[in-house]
């Protein structure tokens, strides 16, 4: 063989292993050419709801982190587009409609309160998107009706006020005083505990208010305690649960705190201290999961979510993270299952979420239920040692 006969078919050689190379890359761009999956994210990282707003949008990075690693969905790169509500319901609104209108988002999870999310019910039916708040007032998923493109992930604060009932009526507990701040979450949970009252044979002796960024509730705990209340019941979430805290226990007041389950991260209790010890509220088992039950059908759940987390950012998951994570999930299945098709994605959480283990308990959507959960997903905890105990 000549020289130049030798050079050629080195040339064809290499020719043919470049092929072979282009047509690998064009399979593997291909594969990964699809459109992402977009979904919009409104949290409150800053403002006075951070706390609820920072493990939220660090859990839904993580999960699309690990959604994208793991292939994406059916092919398609997920592309969660966090915005910052700032604790605010106005901005929350304009982050809304910049994400439906720019991103042209399929969903939108979130946002974190109450107040925020019942600013986004009449934008989000309209435009006829799914949003799965991470906010507990009923109000925002109810009437069903008036909410068809509306679902929320907490427990149901009147859900939260039956388990506080319950456990009050076994204790022989039948007058309270209750506390409550001027927020939506505030009404809303006001407006249960009035409404619920009677079913439990309870009688509010005492019903108090207080703002958002009040320092000091030692006058309502003091008419409460004037008003012959056998416990004390604080519905609010951020400062004011740890200020009404301090309070109670400065005053000896000698009558049980109930908090609600805005008090959910040990976070509060590092900040009550000493203070924090015998509190009392209903809460999801993420504080929990390690007391559970091996056998738990949330256990497993709740223990690789908690792991991840810790992992990635070094800090506490509360009950809030969880809220976040149960949303990007049913919103992930609903793509896997059919397709980046708005209304297929709301019947499908709608009617196909069954028996479905989240972090807030084991979810039963339906046609009359945008939120599955019922009082039966929550336990009752008390703050023992600084520590989280289920009471039995």
């Amino acid at each position: 063989m000549t020289k130049e006969e030798t050079m050629r078919m080195g040339w064809r050689r290499l020719l043919s292993v470049v092929l072979v190379s282009c047509a690998l890359i064009v399979t593997v761009a291909n594969t990964y050419a699809k459109e992402p999956y977009k979904i919009g994210a409104i949290f409150a990282v800053t403002g006075g709801a951070s706390f609820l707003g920072e493990p939220e949008k660090n859990t839904a990075i993580m999960l699309q982190d690990q959604i994208n690693k793991a292939g994406g969905i059916n092919g398609h790169p997920l592309k969660i587009i966090i915005e910052d509500s700032k604790s605010d319901e106005a901005v929350a609104v304009l982050t809304a409609k910049k994400l439906l209108e720019s991103d042209q988002v399929l969903a939108i999870v979130g946002p974190s309160t109450t107040g925020e999310s019942m600013a986004l019910v009449p934008i989000m039916n309209s435009a006829k998107t799914p949003l799965i708040s991470c906010a507990a007032g009923a109000g925002i998923t109810q009437p069903v009706e008036e909410r068809h493109w509306i679902f929320k992930t907490p427990q149901y604060d009147f859900s939260v006020v039956e388990a506080i009932y319950e456990y009050m009526k076994k204790q022989g507990i039948t007058s309270v005083g209750i506390l409550t701040v001027s927020t939506g979450f505030g009404d809303s949970g006001r407006k249960s505990l009035q409404e619920l009252a009677p079913k439990y044979g309870i009688t509010i002796v005492a019903d108090e208010r207080y703002g958002p960024k009040d320092s000091d509730m030692t006058t309502q705990l003091t008419k409460i305690k004037a008003s012959g209340a056998q416990a004390v019941i604080n519905w609010s979430i951020g400062p004011g649960q740890v200020v009404v805290t301090k309070n109670w226990y400065d005053l000896k007041m000698g009558i049980p705190l109930f908090q609600s389950h805005g008090w959910g991260s040990k976070r509060n209790i590092e900040l009550a201290g000493k203070a924090s010890e015998g509190v009392i509220a209903p809460l999801g088992r993420l504080v929990v999961w390690d007391k559970l039950p091996d056998k738990h059908p949330q256990k497993d759940i709740l223990k690789l979510y908690e792991h991840d987390y810790k992992a990635r950012f070094k800090g506490e998951t509360g009950t809030f993270g969880g809220h976040a994570f149960d949303a990007v999930m049913m919103v992930t299945e609903a793509l896997r299952k059919v397709g980046p098709d708005k209304k297929k994605i709301r019947d499908y959480i709608e009617t196909k979420i069954k028996d479905w283990p989240g972090t807030g308990g084991i979810f039963n959507m339906s046609p009359k239920d945008h939120c599955g959960l019922d009082k039966s997903v929550l336990e009752m905890v008390v703050v023992k040692n600084g520590d989280w105990e289920i009471l039995k």
